[in-house]
């Protein structure tokens, strides 16, 4: 097992404190931390300690030996790492977002490459040819959209609130796609006359800490609050925060994001696993590009339920499992002197959340505190022991 040393992300939407705590690390220009990157991604690679002197990125030492870190059918499966392991600090929600197919992020991203599209533009809506299901456990209590709600919930919501009643006819018509459509293309002047009324109404409300984050219109005040002119360019998005489910996950609880399910990240802190890719097409709650025709290509127009994961314990070991073959996530809650003992089928990281451990591999021991992470490859057998009580997640491919 190897040290790593991964990479933190300041975005704009990330907290000031959360992450620094986690690493250690003092943040007195109070920058925003929002993500700490665990992988091989070509953006920000992960160091590793091989030892005392030398440091490679992760990329790189597996592009020395793909086989004896990844294993012959990881290797032959994905060509290189095939997941991106992340600690996220969601301060200001993030942008309503789908994530494309394997299939069609491959024909966009040929498509995008043969239109001669730089792969910096900020109009590109593929960045690589792969997709990016992706896997988030709460670290803290986590709030989110996930999936249109299901007809008769969603039928509710627009019944309940008179500003939407005019959309009843287009989703009785058009269903899921049509309503979909018709609020993605409406012109900027029309989204303003049906969305001003209604913040205006609630807006009292949301700064008298009078709704619940469990209530729609407390994302969508939220999302114009800072503004100065809250009421005019209103961001279209905020439909969507009426449309889709609002899910509230408790620590240790976890919910999986396929191709075509609308999403965003609205508060809250999480460990994520997700495919190495960086194809995102955004539906709202963002300046950045937003194309309305390829994302209604990739939207899954149906009500859901969402499926809110447990995971399966065995041992110290709590089992997230995706329906993906790129990535597993798991986390290990170890007592005091209890042992964790594990058998790396492909390459993994861990890293510690709560407490400190005793890593031993290959009769070698390297000791991670609080924010520390560790590397290890396919056929590594190692265990963990943590002096006081620990915890610790981890990022593997599933199966041997």
């Amino acid at each position: 097992m190897y040290k790593l040393t991964g990479k933190a992300q300041h975005y704009t939407w990330g907290g000031t404190t959360y992450i620094p705590e986690l690493l250690g690390i003092d943040n007195p220009e109070q920058k925003p931390f929002a993500e700490y990157w665990m992988g091989a991604h070509p953006s920000n690679p992960s160091l590793i300690e091989q030892d005392e002197q030398t440091t490679i990125s992760l990329g790189e030492l597996i592009h020395q030996n793909p086989s004896r870190y990844l294993g012959e059918k990881v290797t032959k499966q994905f060509g290189g790492l095939p997941f991106l392991f992340k600690v996220l600090d969601v301060k200001e929600m993030l942008s309503i977002q789908v994530h494309p197919t394997k299939e069609e992020a491959i024909k966009g991203f040929a498509r995008e490459n043969e239109a001669g599209i730089p792969l910096s533009a900020s109009h590109r809506n593929y960045k690589d040819d792969n997709h990016k299901p992706e896997v988030m456990v709460a670290l803290s209590e986590f709030w989110l959209l996930h999936g249109f709600k299901e007809r008769a919930l969603l039928m509710e919501t627009l019944q309940q609130i008179p500003e939407l009643n005019i959309l009843i006819p287009i989703f009785e018509k058009g269903g899921y796609y049509g309503l979909y459509k018709y609020v993605m293309e409406l012109p900027q002047e029309r989204v303003d006359e049906m969305l001003s009324p209604l913040l205006k109404k609630i807006m009292p409300e949301y700064t008298a800490n009078k709704l619940t984050r469990a209530n729609a219109g407390y994302w969508a005040c939220k999302a114009i609050a800072s503004n100065s002119d809250k009421y005019h360019n209103i961001d279209r998005g905020i439909f969507s925060v009426y449309f889709f489910n609002i899910v509230q996950l408790h620590p240790g609880q976890a919910i999986f994001q396929g191709a075509g399910i609308p999403h965003a990240y609205l508060e809250g802190q999480n460990i994520e696993l997700m495919s190495n890719s960086d194809n995102v097409l955004r539906g709202g709650l963002t300046p950045k590009h937003i194309d309305v025709p390829e994302l209604l290509n990739h939207t899954l127009f149906e009500g859901i339920t969402p499926h809110i994961l447990n995971g399966e314990t065995r041992g110290a070991e709590t089992i997230y499992h995706c329906p993906v073959p790129d990535f597993v996530v798991s986390k290990i809650g170890l007592a005091k002197n209890e042992t964790f003992t594990h058998d790396a089928s492909s390459a993994e990281i861990l890293i510690v959340t709560e407490g400190e451990v005793i890593c031993l591999s290959n009769g070698k021991e390297l000791m991670l505190e609080k924010g520390e992470a560790a590397f290890a490859g396919a056929g590594e057998q190692y265990t963990v022991t943590s002096p006081s009580r620990a915890v610790l997640f981890k990022a593997a491919v599933p199966g041997k």
